[in-house]
């Protein structure tokens, strides 16, 4: 089947968050997230180095929602509950629909680490890739040094498979660095 054709709802929800794919008229709110929390995200996310203007970020999510459609990237927002306030982003990426398997990113906004709200939508954001995309394998990488992003798979019972050595440059200091692996897989 191709991927376009897979039917899945845009949103689903937890105790505390609204998880969805991106709107139009998110970009504002984006922007506003991003720019507040760009100290703490640029060591580890390229794209936060420097964040683009609201209006460059409407265009983002614009293009975020096609590819959500086109089933080539879920790019995830993360809101709090019954509010338009977004508190992070996740999705599901690198994605290959003949495993199934998904790659899990996903950053907090400043002021709200440490809630527990990212565990949070990981845990339903590995459950639906298992019980509603059908997933085989849900991956999260992180760079070795990210020691709080290392701990929500380490938590959830993801497995670390191992360290992949000098598979990436620093977008900030051009160093090799190295990236861990977790994942959970569902047998056949």
């Amino acid at each position: 089947m191709k991927p376009i054709l897979r039917d899945f709802p845009y949103s689903f929800e937890t105790e505390r968050l609204t998880i969805r794919g991106p709107l139009p008229g998110d970009g504002l709110e984006l922007h506003t997230a991003v720019t507040e929390s760009q100290t703490e995200l640029k060591p580890w996310l390229p794209w936060a180095v420097d964040p683009l203007d609201a209006e460059r970020y409407e265009v983002r999510v614009r293009e975020g929602q096609l590819k959500f459609l086109a089933r080539e990237d879920l790019w995830l927002m993360l809101l709090l509950k019954g509010t338009d306030t977004i508190i992070g982003g996740s999705g599901l990426h690198r994605i290959d629909w003949e495993v199934p398997r998904f790659e899990i990113g996903y950053w907090v906004r400043t002021g709200y680490g440490g809630n527990g709200y990212i565990t949070e939508a990981v845990q339903a954001i590995t459950d639906f890739a298992f019980d509603t995309l059908d997933a085989r394998r849900v991956e999260i990488r992180c760079d070795v040094l990210n020691k709080r992003s290392a701990a929500i798979p380490r938590r959830l019972g993801f497995v670390h498979e191992g360290t992949l050595l000098a598979e990436a440059r620093d977008h900030l200091t051009n160093e090799l660095r190295d990236t861990m692996v977790f994942a959970k897989v569902r047998p056949d």
